[in-house]
C-alpha cells in the first residue's frame, strides 16, 4: 500500500487558531477533488482503501482530501473543547475547499456519520463559499434523524482516557466496542486500528488513542429533547441540498433508521439509497461491495 502526503492548514478560531491536518492521494493538480471526511471519534486514514481504489480507478486524474478533522488524528486539539461541534467543523471545511479551490473544477463529498452531517452542513446552506457547488454527495450511514440509543451508546465509550500496551491489544479493545462495522479479516481490522492510536511518550510499545477526550464534553451535554429540537434544522439541510445524493446505511445500524432512510430517498435530493446486509454504523467502506458503490457513484 503506497502512503499518502500529509499536510497541514491553518484555520482560525477564537484563540490564536488550529492546525488542521489533511492527507492527500492521487493528483495534486487533478481538476477533479473528492473531500472524505470521517466520523466522530475516527480520523482521515480510514478512507485509505476507497482513495486509492478511486485514484486507480481514474487513472491518476482525481485529488482524494481526507482531512483529520480538529482533535484528531495529526490535527490540533482545540483550547475550548465547545468548538467540537458541527458547525465549528464547517468552518474549517471551509478553509480547506478554499485552499483546494485554484486547481478544483468538479467537487464532490463522501462523509461518514459526523463527516456526513458536515456535509449536510456544507451542501445545505447554498451561501456558502464554496470553490464550485458539491456535485455528488455520499452519506454514509447517517441522516437527519439520529436514533436515541446510538447516541447514548457512543456516549458510553467516547472520550476514556485508555493505555493499551501493544497496538493489537488496542485493536481487540476498539473492536470490542466497534463491531457493528461488520464483517473485517484480522489484518483489515489492524490496519484500521493503527491509525486510531499514538505512541505513549516513554514507552517502546504502549498507545493511547489519537483523539482529544475532550471531544465528549458537547457530545455529552446533548439530550433526548436538544437531538430532537436539532432534527428540524437537519431537514431543513437536507432538503436545501442540490447535489446528487448515495445514501449508504448498514442494514443493521442502529443511528440511522431505515424509515429514516426511506424519507431521505422521498424528499430533497431523492437520495439512492443502498444497504449493506450484516453491517451496522457504520460501513467502513473497505469491503469490495462498498468500495465499488461508492466509486461507480462518482466516477461513472
Amino acid at each position: 500500500m503506497s502512503d499518502p502526503k500529509l499536510n497541514y492548514l491553518p484555520c482560525p478560531d477564537a484563540g490564536a487558531g488550529h492546525r488542521m491536518a489533511f492527507w492527500e492521494w492521487g493528483d495534486a493538480g487533478a481538476a477533479h477533488v473528492v473531500v472524505c471526511v470521517h466520523g466522530l471519534s475516527r480520523q482521515g486514514r480510514d478512507f485509505d482503501v476507497l482513495a486509492q481504489a478511486l485514484v486507480e480507478r481514474a487513472g491518476g486524474a482525481v485529488r482524494v482530501i481526507c482531512p483529520d478533522v480538529v482533535g484528531r488524528g495529526k490535527s490540533d486539539w482545540l483550547t475550548d473543547p465547545q468548538g467540537y461541534q458541527v458547525p465549528f467543523y464547517a468552518g474549517d471545511m471551509l478553509a480547506l475547499l478554499a485552499y483546494l479551490k485554484p486547481q478544483t473544477q468538479t467537487l464532490d463529498w463522501v462523509g461518514t456519520s459526523m463527516g456526513g452531517l458536515i456535509g449536510m452542513a456544507v451542501c445545505g446552506q447554498q451561501q456558502m463559499p464554496l470553490p464550485v457547488p458539491v456535485r455528488r454527495l455520499v452519506l454514509n450511514d447517517v441522516g437527519p434523524v439520529i436514533q436515541w440509543d446510538s447516541i447514548v451508546r457512543i456516549g458510553q465509550y467516547l472520550g476514556r482516557v485508555v493505555q493499551f500496551d501493544s497496538l493489537q491489544q488496542a485493536a481487540d479493545a476498539m473492536w470490542a466496542v466497534s463491531a457493528s462495522f461488520g464483517p473485517h479479516t484480522p489484518a483489515q481490522w489492524l490496519e484500521l486500528s493503527r491509525h486510531m492510536v499514538k505512541p505513549v511518550p516513554g514507552s517502546a510499545t504502549a498507545v493511547t488513542l489519537h483523539y482529544d477526550p475532550a471531544i465528549a464534553v458537547p457530545f455529552g451535554a446533548v439530550t433526548r429533547e436538544t437531538a430532537a429540537q436539532g432534527e428540524a434544522l437537519l431537514w431543513q439541510l437536507y432538503d436545501a441540498i442540490q447535489a446528487q445524493t448515495l445514501l449508504l446505511r448498514g442494514a443493521e445500524s442502529d443511528l440511522l433508521s431505515h424509515e429514516t432512510a426511506l424519507q431521505m430517498a422521498t424528499r430533497g435530493p431523492k437520495a439512492r439509497l443502498v444497504e449493506f446486509a450484516g453491517v451496522g454504523h457504520a460501513p467502513t467502506l473497505i469491503a469490495a461491495d462498498q468500495v465499488d458503490t461508492v466509486v461507480r457513484f462518482l466516477l461513472d
